[in-house]
């Protein structure tokens, strides 16, 4: 079932069986992107909506003067353009992390979603405000974090959404970034990031290595993120 994980995600408003075939019957086809890829470019005319099956996405802008602010990043199970429906066009663009595997619902597959179904309505919906919630989240970092505190935060909520969808073993959890992606998603510098990845680890509470998180003290590492996982809205 290609909807089997967002379900896993969005647990809430409960869906009956003829809605989950529908929102499987929304399916127009799946497809794959290299990593790296580029999947959505801003401004440009969007028909569809992406829904992430396998591996890493991100959004992300570009400066002028050539930076780059990672806006988010999407697990398995997430919708990373559900907002493109009533908009028809991004601002931003959406790239792959890793490989990915992604299932593509027309808009007008959508539209006949929420015509038919209020359940259904309300899923979509939800999902759509809970990644505005993790942006607000995220923005409440940049903007008043310490920077080991940031990449502490970004590591707590990150356990939780691939606990969720049943992606971490223990502790350890593949987040398939660089030190520069880290980076960028939490507005600092490489070099800055490095010094606060060494900090955390020293204090005993957490190491990113190649790709991989492992978490020592988990206690411990959500006191020092000071990290309250309500705007996830896992209950």
């Amino acid at each position: 079932m290609m909807t089997r994980l967002f379900l896993q995600a969005h647990r809430t408003p409960t869906l009956t069986p003829e809605e989950v075939a529908a929102l499987e019957q929304a399916i127009a086809r799946t497809t794959e992107f290299a990593a790296r890829r580029t999947i959505v470019r801003p401004n440009e005319p969007l028909s569809q909506c992406t829904l992430l099956l396998d591996g890493f996405i991100q959004r992300y802008k570009d400066t002028p003067d050539g930076r780059r602010q990672i806006l988010a990043i999407h697990v398995p199970g997430d919708f990373v353009d559900l907002h493109s429906y009533p908009l028809r066009q991004l601002e931003h663009h959406v790239a792959a992390i890793t490989p990915v595997q992604v299932a593509l619902f027309p808009h007008s597959a959508i539209r006949v979603l929420t015509m038919e179904s209020a359940t259904l309505t309300e899923l979509l919906w939800r999902s759509t405000m809970i990644d505005a919630a993790i942006n607000r989240e995220w923005i409440v970092s940049i903007g008043a974090r310490p920077a080991a505190v940031r990449l502490a935060h970004l590591f707590c909520e990150m356990y939780l959404r691939l606990e969720r969808v049943g992606m971490v073993e223990g502790m350890r959890y593949a987040l398939p970034l660089t030190q520069i992606d880290l980076a960028d998603a939490t507005g600092l510098t490489a070099v800055h990031a490095n010094r606060m990845l060494r900090q955390l680890r020293e204090q005993g509470l957490v190491e990113f290595r190649q790709g991989s998180v492992e978490i020592f003290d988990w206690p411990g590492l959500k006191r020092f993120a000071e990290f309250d996982p309500s705007y996830l809205y896992l209950d």
